[in-house]
């Protein structure tokens, strides 16, 4: 056990990490000054911290102390492969006496002149965010009150990781999400739009989006889409999914079409992904609605003198299955003056404790063929009230003028 001071290391190391003024810190200076300590503490000549990747397969070099280019040239390494793969694979305590390629490799290691190394994982909240390995240029067997010391600096780093990373994650997801909503809605003569999106209390953002664009023809686009699961990887394949979506709008003339198009897309290159969509194309001119839906709730329609229904289209599998081009069907929906017509996602209408329908008929009731901020605004206050929503909630309200 190497000793710098009367205090064992385990304290010493503890004392190390628990040190108030390393609150302050942001995480590439938490790193910086936890490398050079451990460095100091365990008399070893390098410290590194390789964090996994979005995927988990891999490992990057992210800070370092006396290994500089493993982090300047960007150093990856496979989960399961070499040291700190093993490390990771294994999430538990690794040390080699004998490194050279066939114990490691990335050649920096042995290149360095290290001839031991100890890695310990770097697990939070049961996720790991990494592998924190130390190396000596001398020989040495690590004791187990090193390897113990090593281990307390890495689960104080994890927490630093998953914290940064969470809170990062949610920062790009909610300002992507910002920047994919429409900016305005198109006011096509004769028509009104309203919409509203709210993200999850308990969820934050996710994969939710509407879209409302205009087409040639005198034709209006209307997309409401939810993307399974939330956080930055939902809101990246929703920006993905609504890109392919307007694209292929502008191609085919059919809605049916276009989702068969986007399962396409969605099964060949969005893994393992599932969204449930609604997209309707409204004719200006004729006042027809085309609707095809995959997997979504049925819009709400309400005409001036009639009672409000739900819209009675087929319903297809979600988004994510290649159907091929008779998968989908799109059906004709008259808009008389005056209709409103209102899209949304499920957080709309699902609470914790209540069932769909119940849900469902509540929002039926809270629609009627009033203009369509008038509609959001009765709509929410209905639905949401001073009650955070669990889940995101995206809404659309198209009324055609009466």
């Amino acid at each position: 056990m190497v000793e710098s001071g009367s205090a064992p290391i385990r304290l010493r190391v503890l004392d190390a990490v628990t040190d108030s003024a390393l609150k302050e810190f942001e995480l590439d200076k938490l790193l910086e000054v936890l490398l050079e300590r451990t460095r100091e503490l365990l008399a070893v000549d390098t410290a590194t911290v390789l964090l996994a990747d979005r995927g988990g397969a891999q490992l990057v070099a992210r800070a370092t102390t006396g290994l500089e280019e493993e982090v300047f040239q960007g150093t990856r390494v496979a989960v399961g492969k070499g040291f700190a793969g093993r490390v990771a694979q294994l999430r538990e305590p690794v040390q080699i006496e004998h490194v050279d390629p066939s114990t490691v490799v990335n050649p920096l290691l042995w290149e360095h002149g290290l001839r031991a190394l100890l890695g310990v994982p770097m697990i939070a909240e049961g996720e790991l965010t990494g592998v924190l390995h130390v190396g000596s240029t001398t020989s040495r067997r690590f004791t187990d009150e090193e390897v113990d010391a090593l281990q307390l600096v890495a689960d104080r780093l994890a927490v630093a990781v998953y914290v940064d990373r969470t809170r990062s994650e949610r920062a790009a997801a909610t300002l992507l999400q910002e920047s994919l909503l429409p900016a305005s809605l198109p006011a096509p003569e004769g028509w009104d739009l309203a919409a509203r999106y709210v993200a999850g209390a308990e969820s934050g953002v996710g994969g939710d989006w509407y879209d409302v664009f205009e087409l040639p023809g005198d034709r209006i686009g209307v997309v409401i889409g939810d993307v399974v699961g939330n956080g930055l990887r939902a809101a990246v394949v929703m920006g993905r999914l609504r890109s392919a979506l307007r694209a292929y709008a502008l191609e085919y003339l059919d809605p049916a079409q276009v989702l068969s198009k986007l399962d396409r897309k969605a099964s060949h290159f969005e893994h393992n992904t599932m969204a449930t969509v609604a997209y309707a194309i409204i004719d200006t001119a004729t006042h027809r609605m085309t609707l095809a839906v995959a997997g979504h709730l049925p819009p709400v329609i309400a005409v001036p003198g009639e009672q409000t229904r739900f819209a009675s289209t087929h319903v297809g599998p979600p988004v994510g299955f290649d159907l091929g081009t008779s998968g989908r069907r799109s059906t004709g929906v008259d808009v008389p003056p005056g209709t409103l017509v209102v899209l949304y996602t499920d957080g709309l209408v699902e609470r914790r404790g209540q069932d769909l329908d119940s849900g469902m008929e509540h929002l039926r009731q809270a629609v009627s063929a009033v203009e369509p901020e008038a509609a959001c605004i009765k709509v929410m206050a209905a639905m949401v009230g001073d009650q955070p929503a669990t889940d995101d909630i995206a809404l659309v309200a198209i009324r055609r003028r009466g």
